[in-house]
């Protein structure tokens, strides 16, 4: 008898820890780096899950099944907004899902970008250090409605890293006094480093538009490096997320120096130099110094 108290006590057991241990919520981030921002503030209390890994396109991403599936076992997806992923809405509404969706972009000032020579909102505000604070205090809130019962985890996670951002950004300023003001003057493959520009005192020239997608003409590349002549700009920079073929073109027809790989929209592996946000600032930075900074 009392051998088979034990073993019920025993087969008992599992179940109490499993009504003790809630499942994670499931979050999905539309690419690389707000899946970083979620995973600095939500640490290992969620199941993150990311549509356009490290090094991919997100202007180019075709979305799957598999993405589908994901969205609509999600209890809150994060997404960037101001435009960038345009297949969110089809996804979403093809998925079912009826999580609730951060826009990590809202309560950022916008600037403008150009895409086939018309205007439009530049969705690329993360450049922007100051706006990524403002993407970690969305994402915050919106894991604190998700999950309540772990609000305190996610509030302390975000004010630590809240923190580190400034630290990045007094680190990145002191990289941009390193740079003489005449040099700062750069083309890199399409036009994501508005809000960099603006933030840093910067002017970035690009082929491409805000988008990828966007090719552009054979007579914009020989306007493009005809200016670069004329004005001198000293540096042409790859991109991690493009094919590096034009700019090489660029720089060697214009006798612009190439710098390193600049990233724009998307983090590098685990193994790269910026795997997490706030290293591909520094990262960034780095390759900046590297080629515009005077050396001794």
């Amino acid at each position: 008898m009392r051998m088979k108290s034990l073993l019920a006590a025993l087969l008992l057991l599992p179940c109490a820890a499993w009504a003790e241990t809630p499942e994670k919520p499931r979050v999905v981030a539309s690419f690389s780096i707000l899946g970083d921002f979620v995973r600095e503030i939500g640490g290992e209390k969620v199941d993150l899950r990311v549509l356009v890994g490290p090094n991919g396109d997100v202007h180019a991403f075709q979305p799957s099944p598999a993405n589908a599936q994901a969205l609509k076992q999600a209890k809150l997806i994060v997404v960037n907004g101001l435009g960038l992923e345009g297949f969110i809405p089809r996804l979403i509404a093809s998925s079912g899902s009826k999580a609730p969706v951060v826009v990590a972009s809202q309560g950022v000032k916008t600037i403008e970008g150009e895409e086939d020579g018309k205007k439009g909102v530049d969705p690329h505000a993360w450049q922007s250090i100051a706006n990524a604070k403002i993407y970690a205090a969305n994402i915050r809130d919106g894991l604190v409605a998700a999950d309540p019962a772990d609000a305190e985890f996610f509030k302390a996670r975000a004010e630590k890293f809240l923190a580190r951002l400034d630290a990045t950004e007094q680190r990145v300023r002191a990289g941009v006094a390193e740079i003489p003001e005449k040099n700062r003057r750069i083309v890199t493959t399409h036009d994501a480093f508005g809000y960099f520009a603006a933030a840093y005192g910067f002017e970035f020239l690009a082929p491409q538009g805000i988008s990828t997608d966007a090719e552009p003409s054979a007579k914009d590349i020989v306007k493009l490096i005809q200016q670069i002549k004329r004005e001198k700009i000293p540096a042409v920079f790859l991109e991690n997320i493009s094919d590096p073929r034009l700019m090489k073109r660029i720089g060697e027809e214009s006798g612009a120096k190439i710098g390193g790989d600049l990233f724009s929209d998307a983090l590098s592996a685990n193994d790269g130099p910026a795997p997490t946000y706030i290293d591909m600032m520094n990262h960034n930075m780095d390759e900046l110094k590297k080629a515009l900074a005077p050396h001794s």
